[in-house]
């Protein structure tokens, strides 16, 4: 069973890792405006404000789990493998609109049933959950094989097949023979969906909810939102804004950054380098636990933050492709010390009724809002306020994450002073940090 949920977990992320890294540097190739960009680009966090309604009060109460999953990615991955042939503007918004608005839910969906099907979830689940992580650093290598230069490496004249290979891995595709060949992620997010929708169907049959929990579950929403009068929540309510548009920053800019003349790295490598993160984010995971009791909440989330800054800091100060490549490391400490740990915190300082809708609380501000200002924002900025006589200024660009990054951590070491108790829970006075 649990090597079944694994492998469901591995495909669900394996789509969405595998179309979204290079998509910021596809559409300006076809063509779109910025304002086009943004909006193509906000139609996930748009489907995931939905859906963090949607599959809560309908889908969950409506239909057994892996039903919906199996219809989901029929009809959302036969959207998203038409993209690879669509290069007009409202055919290309209205299938990544049907593509997200259907995978959204499958998230939620995909824990449902993985919480269903596990004997201990405390144990189990984790390990589960690391299939999708694992998933999305394989969707990054198939590419290192498809965005390739074949003419250079016929050109190269191998012998044998280790020749072969290094002259394969050599020669990466660039410019705009890289941007045509970008629509493979589509193709391969496409199929990749079909299969889990196939493999849906043999999953154990979990039943819809019953509609009272879908009931009280809106109520709870409001109850999570009443929460926010505390000083500690607000100040990480909008830290999480904050440290969600830093971090959507990165996934708008850094395909092109290291495509770019100035780091460097052939096209059939930028997927495999910025995959470094996801590996490095299993890692951090096992460490966790042990961080939070030595540093504590303030310090491990600041900590978090801190690492979106050094990272743009070696962006805009010393774009030297090799410590470029080992910085991706810090996108791991970025997910496991914020964002990990604020679902963690959440868990622990909130009223056990509404601890479900105080982590969707988070979850509109990480996954939709953040998301949705920066896909909104980045297009413009690189290619508008920091591109100059077709040349990007990378080194300001990058400033601008950095900055809010520092400001964020600051925001935290000043305003952010969480009870060592359950104050929230009790009515006690928020006090102490």
């Amino acid at each position: 069973m649990k090597t079944r949920l694994f492998a469901m977990m591995f495909l669900e992320f394996f789509i969405w890792g595998a179309w979204l890294p290079l998509i910021f540097g596809y559409l300006p190739g076809l063509g779109f405006t910025t304002a086009q960009q943004s909006w193509i680009l906000n139609a996930f966090p748009i489907a995931s404000i939905i859906g963090m309604f949607f599959s809560n009060q309908f889908a969950d109460r409506n239909f057994s789990a892996e039903r919906f999953l199996a219809f989901s990615h029929l009809v959302g991955g036969l959207a998203i493998l038409g993209l690879a042939f669509t290069k007009s503007f409202w055919p290309f918004f209205g299938l990544m609109s049907l593509h997200c608005l259907l995978y959204v839910p499958t998230i939620s969906i995909t824990n449902s049933i993985a919480f269903a099907n596990v004997k201990d979830a405390q144990k189990e689940f984790g390990i589960v959950r690391m299939g999708g992580t694992i998933g999305w650093i394989f969707a990054a290598w198939p590419f290192t094989f498809i965005l390739v230069d074949w003419a250079k490496v016929d050109a190269a004249k191998p012998e044998g097949f280790v020749g072969w290979l290094g002259a394969v891995l050599a020669n990466g595709l660039t410019g705009e023979p890289l941007q045509d060949a970008t629509k493979w992620t589509y193709i391969v997010a496409g199929v990749a969906s079909l299969v889990l929708a196939a493999f849906s169907l043999t999953l154990p049959h979990t039943p819809p909810k019953a509609a009272v929990e879908g009931e009280a579950q809106s109520l709870a929403w409001l109850q999570a939102a009443k929460l926010l009068k505390h000083p500690f929540v607000l100040i990480l309510w909008i830290v999480a804004f904050i440290d969600s548009f830093v971090h959507n920053c990165y996934f708008n800019w850094t395909g092109t950054f290291l495509s770019s003349k100035e780091v460097g790295i052939p096209g059939n490598w930028v997927m495999p380098v910025m995959s470094i993160g996801q590996i490095a984010e299993i890692l951090t995971m096992f460490v966790l636990g042990a961080t939070l009791k030595a540093l504590g909440w303030r310090t491990t989330m600041i900590v978090g933050v801190l690492g979106h800054a050094l990272r743009f800091a070696v962006y805009s100060f010393m774009p030297q492709k090799e410590l470029i490549i080992v910085v991706q490391i810090v996108h791991g400490v970025c997910y496991a010390f914020f964002f990990a740990t604020v679902y963690i915190f959440v868990d622990e300082h909130f009223p056990k009724d509404v601890r479900s809708s105080a982590q969707g609380l988070f979850n509109v501000m990480i996954l939709g809002v953040g998301a949705l200002v920066a896909n909104t924002v980045c297009p413009y900025l690189m290619q508008e306020v920091y591109t100059k006589d077709g040349v990007i200024d990378f080194h300001g660009l990058f400033l601008v994450p950095m900055a809010a990054a520092i400001v964020a951590s600051l925001a935290m070491a000043i305003f952010f002073h969480p009870p060592k108790i359950n104050a929230v829970a009790s009515g006690t006075p928020v006090t102490g940090h």
